[in-house]
């Protein structure tokens, strides 16, 4: 074999410290790209940043975020109807649902053209998107900027028949999409 070709195809001793040299550049390069990444993100003071702040001025930051789960909702049920313990059962129907009824109890005005009113405030906006799917989306929402509690009041109407099915109220949800914000309210979280 000539001299020439021996540079071409480098020795082997020569081939193995290029490789050895290459790789220790690559994983040096690669070990100090890792650890400015995690520097980078320890130090990063935009994600605890309150996003409150971005509300405009006057305006109620309110909880838009769908509860995990049903166990996380506070009710109060109210009968509006002439039905005898018409509360009491719908109360048993969500505890089986796993949410909390805190009330139940008789409403003072009747209301027999609607199936169901939700009253809640700043706290429970998201928690209410989840109890509208409960009644496929045909409640009448009445919203108190002012509410500070975290408990939503649901009231029976003469329209109602039964509480929507696990599958009935999946497909509500996916229907109504994310909570839209009240007026004169911004979210408390992105």
């Amino acid at each position: 074999m000539a001299a020439a070709d021996l540079w071409l195809t480098g020795s082997g001793t020569e081939m193995q410290l290029a490789r050895i040299r290459a790789i220790a550049i690559i994983s040096t390069l690669a070990i100090i790209g890792i650890t400015l990444a995690v520097i980078t993100l320890n130090r990063d003071t935009q994600s605890d940043a309150p996003v409150t702040q971005s509300c405009p001025a006057g305006f109620v930051p309110v909880d838009n975020t769908l509860p995990d789960s049903e166990s996380e909702v506070k009710i109060n049920v109210y009968n509006a109807t002439t039905t005898v313990d018409l509360a009491r059962n719908v109360a048993a129907d969500f505890t089986n649902r796993k949410f909390k009824v805190e009330k139940t109890g008789n409403e003072k005005k009747a209301q027999p053209d609607i199936v169901a009113e939700l009253r809640y405030g700043p706290k429970t906006v998201g928690a209410a998107q989840l109890l509208k799917a409960y009644f496929l989306n045909d409640v009448e929402p009445v919203f108190d900027i002012k509410r500070e509690n975290d408990t939503i009041d649901v009231i029976i109407g003469g329209q109602f028949k039964q509480l929507a099915t696990p599958t009935e109220m999946r497909q509500a949800v996916a229907a109504l999409g994310r909570p839209v914000l009240p007026e004169g309210t911004c979210a408390e979280k992105p």
